[in-house]
């Protein structure tokens, strides 16, 4: 997503920065009761960095933004680490907090969903991660308990989100990431989903 962000802001690191934008605001939106969809304050925080930076955003700027989520490519050894976990046994799926379509499209682009049993979306419940609402949809709709799963992410704010939902979480330490401090850090972290998958294993023995 870097090129258009360089090209409507003239800076690369906008992109950060608008993320920094788009948590604050949905976590604002779940602690005062309110929700809305999940792209939805993809495009407002997008316009409030803009505002912020004097930029005059498009409607075709805003839609190559918050559009391209959908098209963002995996990390080159996801499937790698994916087909690890499956041939340990292990069930597989995904818990976004994009709309259903959303999450549908971005496994589809990325060629990784025969992998998954599932596509899951925090908008069935009406409340976005990190709050509990969408990990224990997620082990309902598995058939499991919520002790059961594990959730496997890059942001720390997930990771604290799940285990405090009662979910057992992973990890992946990618550069420019790092666990919350407030919580104690889950039994896996690795480098990369290669990494991580290996230490689910060790530490579960298996599917």
């Amino acid at each position: 997503m870097d090129p258009h962000f360089e090209r409507v802001f003239g800076d690369a690191s906008a992109r950060p920065a608008w993320f920094d934008r788009f948590l604050q605001l949905w976590l604002t939106e779940m602690v005062t009761g309110s929700y809305q969809p999940f792209g939805q304050i993809a495009g407002l925080a997008l316009q409030m960095l803009a505002g912020e930076r004097g930029v005059e955003l498009s409607d075709d700027d805003r839609q190559a933004i918050v559009g391209g989520i959908a098209e963002l490519p995996p990390h080159p050894e996801v499937e790698e680490g994916l087909n690890t976990l499956r041939d340990a046994g292990f069930r597989l799926a995904t818990l976004t907090n994009s709309a259903a379509r959303v999450g549908d499209a971005q496994i589809d682009n990325s060629g990784l969903h025969e992998y998954f049993e599932q596509t899951l979306s925090a908008d069935t419940v009406g409340r976005l991660k990190p709050a509990p609402e969408p990990y224990r949809m997620a082990a309902e709709s598995l058939g499991v308990e919520v002790g059961e799963i594990r959730l496997v992410a890059a942001h720390g704010w997930d990771v604290v989100g799940a285990m405090r939902a009662g979910c057992a979480a992973a990890f992946v330490a990618r550069p420019g990431k790092a666990l919350f401090p407030i919580a104690p850090p889950p039994d896996v972290v690795g480098a990369d989903l290669r990494e991580v998958a290996d230490g689910i294993i060790a530490a579960e023995g298996g599917g």
